[in-house]
């Protein structure tokens, strides 16, 4: 039996609440899969255009008052999570498992001097045009920076995770034979004031760097990121683009300082999968599709970092 940690992209859950419930009932069947197996699993997803949209729905309703951005986290946790969980659920009961899915709405402890709440950069939201962009960054105030290729997107502040305010939670449910969701877009940013009481901040923790924290705090066997694409890729939709596929961790950071990796997008995952393999010797990274994920839970399929 393993203990996995399986990250679900935020961008790869669908454009709306119906699309999402769709997607997940094929993401749910690999993950139970998993489970008929006999593994542990815990489940962290990300939230960057679901949580955009609870903050732009509140914006725009003049009749109700602004929604502060640990607020609307909350709420993304919430509904994403009630979604995996129903799509889980379901899958289980047709397969004939009984096993609770639980979701967690968690905090995440972050510095309130980390450096990067100086340079926004994390995208949340829809896409835009260009000119969409320039409209929204006039009459807003906010921060909209191009996301690979793919369009404008508001950008948020992305500080770093110290630590899983419900860790022991979550690790008591998992022991007890508990599916568990937590950690929902990178978990609620919270800070430790003098008083020693937590705070919720404004930002929106990377949701793969969340993933590598709960992993290393669970000592997960695996740390598997779904994503929209089936491999990492280097010089990525160039002529000279290569798939990586077996990568050791040394090869991978090799990769990371050549400036290969999207920053908004690819980079954060690698990183991830960086960071849990240097604090958990042994262990096994892979990023990989939702199509492929049965494949890469096996190990036949992605991007395999050890």
């Amino acid at each position: 039996m393993s203990r996995y940690v399986v990250s679900l992209g935020g961008n790869a859950l669908g454009n709306n609440a119906q699309e999402q419930k769709e997607l997940l009932k094929n993401v749910a069947k690999p993950i139970a899969g998993l489970i008929a197996d006999g593994h542990e699993v815990i489940i962290v997803h990300g939230n960057g255009p679901q949580v955009g949209m609870i903050n732009l729905a509140f914006t725009d309703a003049k009749s109700v008052p602004d929604m502060p951005f640990p607020e609307c986290g909350a709420m993304s946790q919430g509904y994403i999570g009630f979604h995996i969980q129903n799509a889980l659920d379901n899958e289980l009961k047709d397969r004939g498992i009984k096993r609770n899915v639980t979701t967690v709405v968690s905090q995440v402890l972050v510095d309130k001097d980390d450096p990067l709440f100086l340079s926004p950069s994390k995208p949340v939201g829809a896409f835009y045009s260009k000119e969409e962009a320039e409209k929204i960054a006039k009459e807003m105030g906010y921060t909209m920076k191009e996301d690979a290729g793919r369009g404008y997107r508001r950008v948020v502040a992305s500080p770093l995770p110290i630590d899983i305010i419900e860790k022991e939670s979550i690790l008591t449910l998992v022991k007890n034979g508990h599916v568990v969701i937590c950690a929902g877009g990178g978990g609620i940013p919270v800070i430790r004031k003098e008083d020693g009481s937590l705070e919720g901040i404004a930002a929106v923790i990377d949701k793969d760097y969340a993933s590598a924290k709960v992993a290393s705090l669970v000592n997960a066997d695996y740390l598997v990121i779904l994503t929209a694409v089936d491999n990492v890729f280097i010089n990525f939709k160039k002529p000279d683009e290569k798939r990586l596929e077996k990568v050791s961790v040394n090869e991978m950071k090799e990769y990371m300082k050549g400036d290969y990796f999207a920053k908004g997008s690819m980079y954060p995952k690698v990183n991830a999968c960086v960071k849990f393999l240097e604090e958990s010797k042994g262990k096994t990274a892979i990023i990989s599709s939702l199509e492929k994920a049965d494949l890469a839970f096996k190990e036949k399929a992605g991007t395999i970092v050890r």
